[in-house]
């Protein structure tokens, strides 16, 4: 057992066997601390249950737990390379006890363990302890058989989680790798040398520390113990530096072939530093973390390009990184499977980041040169050339120190930060003249104060985060209490913000003392996320740490509609053609809405095409993938920016399906910072439910995925049941029994309309005259009010008059809700002497209208005054007596 892998099974295994529960190494990215940048130890993911915060179905458990120490408090990125020991990236192997046994059985499982199973010889092992603990002492006395020589006390073997909370004394285990490897033991002065290797940490939690000056027993003492996985196979394979064990020859050797340079004499420590970067940078991809400016992201990128400035230096032509991604996979991708998962990501984003570094690298270098010429040894570049460099030129800071460093040429960093300060500053007055001022000026100050808010939600739905600001009103306070309503920033979030078309999350925040309702979430000033918080229990200050946890299901059903939308998008381009362009959209858990170019309604089978395209890539159910690039250079790839967004200099480019025509070309491609599904089958179906007009030459399409789709098409199949039953057929016959249905009823609207008019013209005249035919001057005409005949029938019911009549006026008034349509008809030998458009304007006066129009031999009009039609007729009757 002296592989890495074969370490890994039996070290669990030997666990397990001992009724610990195996548990399952937890993200890097720490969900239950807020105040960590990355997951540092294996202990972390248990924090909650040591405190007694949280409870588990287990009380020991063990496991083998990814660890990052590249940023804060643990940063060990500066000796990567250079030392035996130091990793960005390492494996610890732990065991734990949440109150279920404590120093004797840690130290009796720890002994069997690594002289029993291991096999490490015992003349070569010795123990340090706290000086005044003296019951370990005790303990490896007896269980081990050491002797006191063996047993050193040491100050440094005290443990604690913070300056309060739990704490201890613990006990590490050394091994003597003999006389040629220089150092002492601890406690000596050579204690520094790595001679006397440090490989397993045992803690004992038994305190919990008050404050400064109390510390009281834990009513539960605990166990927490974390041993290196490189260090052990260092250890076995009888190497006296991490760097020489299986991993990391293998990875190196990978480097070495694809580099074309040896790893010896001054280029051996830059092999190290690729493959250990190469770990660290591929495992945080992996859990979703992309390189960029801010948080983890610019962490990751340092990393990054650290091992490429390092593989520049042994003088690889082209980007290496992603070269050695499948040797890593075929290392460790077996036990951790997440490697494989993101292996294509991992790949691109190691490329784009090389290409694009080596192009700052070589900009960079040039500039800093012309910037630097005079300068010498002991001299000191101007922090504005510094700042120029990375703002303008995208020169990290770190990189121009390490080009200077050789020269013994520093920074002034003072004066890097006094112009970032000034930028800053430009970008406030800039903000101040967009019209956005008076709601958004009270964020500046958080921004500069705290920074950004960190961004989680991408592959969580819960996290904890540490309240940096709360809002009141729109001022800033200390605390909030139960029902207050407040807008709440944290440090970092898995809720989404607002922004885009995106709807932001709902959800709950909670803590011992507190519990709050979120009910919206905002983002300001593209830097920080916002709560909108309902305070229903206790009370939230500034500095509190929350449990912060995103409506799942709603967050769910919007992911699939914003996936959706990309997807529709790419869908319309292909039916309508390329001119088609998003001019908005909406982005919910009900439904989405997707605004776009197009000059004329949709057709149903344009629809229907759309529609089939859609589910067709859903059902592919690929996996969707996002990366990191520069905007410009996503643009330039065909990667479509959507409408109304604000992108900085690099942006998230979302990748969806395949294309159904061409191989190896993906569906979608788009520029996006929101919430999407992991694959395209989340997304389940997608059904239209509308196109209509917004403006001139835009269209817009509400549609409905996953569950919404689903109940809204069996609603509808219900209708199409029930209406079926009414008209006692099948569903499937019901289309065509409509349409007869449809067909029926015109013919019949038909009849009904001819046989109104032919008894309206049959009928007597209102007031029981006998017949409607008056000599009026000269004229015949007949002058009517007719019941039952709609408006749009009286032009028919006029004409059929005129024929009747032959030669005269006619004149129809009909009346309905109290309003009159009048329509007036001349024969045609009579229209040089009477106009009917100059009677209808008679008429439509009389009943209170404005005058109406038509033609000499057909006019009509209307009024609201349907009371009066007799009083229009009798107008036009005067007005036709004059004549």
């Amino acid at each position: 057992m002296t592989s890495l892998a074969d370490l890994r099974s039996g070290f669990l295994e030997f666990f397990r066997d001992r009724q610990h529960a195996v548990v399952p190494s937890s993200p890097l990215v720490p969900r239950n601390d807020p105040t960590l940048l990355f997951t540092n130890a294996g202990m972390v993911q248990f924090k909650n249950v040591f405190t007694g915060a949280e409870k588990r179905p287990y009380s020991k458990a063990t496991t083998v737990q990814k660890c990052v120490r590249a940023g804060g408090k643990h940063n060990d990125l500066d000796n990567v390379g250079y030392t035996a020991r130091h990793h960005t990236f390492f494996e610890m192997l732990g065991n734990f006890s949440f109150g279920d046994y404590f120093k004797e059985e840690a130290i009796t499982y720890a002994w069997d363990l690594i002289t029993k199973k291991i096999g490490l010889p015992k003349d070569k092992l010795l123990i340090t302890v706290y000086p005044e603990d003296d019951v370990a002492r005790g303990l490896w006395k007896k269980i081990a058989g050491l002797s006191d020589d063996r047993i050193i006390g040491h100050e440094s073997n005290l443990w604690a989680m913070g300056p309060v909370g739990p704490c201890g004394f613990c006990s590490e285990i050394f091994i003597d790798q003999g006389p040629n490897v220089w150092g002492g033991p601890p406690g000596s002065a050579e204690e520094d040398g790595d001679r006397f290797l440090e490989f397993w940490n045992l803690v004992f939690m038994q305190f919990e520390q008050v404050d400064e000056n109390t510390r009281i027993e834990l009513p539960k003492p605990s166990i927490d113990t974390g041993m290196g996985l490189e260090r052990l196979a260092a250890i076995l394979q009888g190497k006296t530096n991490n760097y020489e064990t299986d991993l990391f020859r293998h990875l190196i050797a990978a480097s070495v072939e694809f580099s074309g340079a040896k790893a010896e004499g001054d280029i051996l420590p830059s092999h190290r530093v690729i493959a250990d970067h190469l770990r660290a940078s591929s495992f945080l991809i992996a859990e979703g973390v992309l390189p960029s400016n801010e948080g983890r992201g610019y962490v990751l990128r340092r990393i990054m390009r650290r091992a490429m400035r390092h593989a520049h230096l042994i003088g690889s032509k082209d980007p290496l990184m992603h070269r050695l991604v499948p040797a890593l996979v075929a290392e460790m991708g077996e036990a951790y499977p997440e490697l494989p998962r993101a292996q294509a990501l991992i790949t691109e984003t190691l490329k784009l980041e090389e290409a694009r570094f080596r192009e700052t690298l070589a900009r960079g270098l040039k500039l800093l040169d012309e910037a630097s010429t005079t300068l010498g040894k002991g001299d000191t570049l101007d922090g504005e050339t510094a700042f120029k460099l990375y703002d303008t030129y995208g020169f990290p800071l770190d990189l121009t120190q390490d080009a200077l460093k050789s020269r013994g040429v520093g920074v002034d960093l003072a004066g890097f930060t006094d112009a970032m300060a000034r930028q800053r500053a430009e970008a406030r007055k800039a903000w101040a003249g967009s019209g956005e001022a008076a709601t958004d000026t009270q964020w500046f100050s958080i921004v500069d104060e705290l920074g950004k808010t960190e961004f989680l939600g991408y592959d969580t739905e819960e996290a904890e985060g540490t309240v940096i600001a709360i809002l009141k009103d729109g001022a800033r306070v200390q605390s909030a209490k139960a029902g207050e309503t407040v807008r709440i920033v944290t440090n970092q979030t898995p809720f989404y913000g607002e922004s885009g078309g995106q709807v932001g999350d709902h959800g709950l925040v909670k803590n011992a003392k507190a519990e709050g309702k979120v009910t919206e979430t905002e983002k300001k000033l593209g830097a920080l996320i916002v709560h909108v918080v309902e305070i229903e229990k206790g009370e939230i200050s500034v500095g509190d740490a929350l449990d912060l946890k995103v409506d799942s299901e709603r967050r769910r059903a919007t992911r699939a509609n914003h996936s959706a939308t990309h997807l529709l998008h790419a869908a319309l381009k292909r039916v309508l053609g390329p001119h088609v362009a998003q001019k908005g959209s909406m982005v919910s858990p009900d439904r989405l809405r997707f605004d776009f170019s197009h000059p004329k309604p949709m057709t149903l089978d344009e629809l229907q095409k759309v529609e089939e395209l859609i589910n067709a890539v859903i059902r592919q159910n690929s996996d969707v993938t996002t990366r990191l690039m520069p905007t410009d250079k996503a643009i330039e790839a065909g990667a479509e920016a959507l409408f109304g967004e604000k992108y900085g200099d690099e942006v998230r480019v979302l990748t969806m399906g395949r294309d159904l025509e061409i191989d190896g070309k993906p569906y979608s491609v788009e520029l996006c910072g929101g919430t999407h599904v992991f694959r395209l089958g989340d997304i389940g179906l997608l059904t239209i439910l509308s196109e209509s007009a917004v403006a001139s030459g835009v269209r817009r399409i509400e549609a409905l995925t996953s569950e919404g789709a689903r109940h809204y098409l069996a609603h509808q199949a219900e209708l199409a049941k029930e209406a079926a039953a009414a008209l006692k057929t099948s569903p499937a016959e019901l289309p065509a029994r409509v349409a007869q249905l449809a067909d029926d009823r015109r013919r019949l609207e038909r009849e009904l309309s001819e046989a109104k008019k032919a008894l309206a013209l049959a009928g007597p005249a209102k007031g029981g005259a006998e017949s409607d035919v008056k000599e009026i001057g000269a004229f015949k005409a007949v002058l009517r009010v007719v019941e039952g005949v709609s408006p749009k029938d009286l032009k028919g019911l006029a004409d059929d008059a005129k024929t009747k009549l032959g030669s005269g006026i006619v004149a129809f008034v009909a009346v309905a809700d109290g309003k009159a349509s009048l329509v007036v008809g001349v024969t045609d030998d009579l229209t040089k002497t009477v106009s009917a458009v100059d009677l209808v304007r008679v008429g439509s006066e009389a009943l209170g209208g404005k005058g109406g129009g038509g033609r000499p031999d057909m006019a009509q009009a209307g009024g609201p005054d349907g009371d009066k039609a007799d009083v229009a007729l009798a107008a036009i009757e005067a007005k036709l007596k004059t004549l």
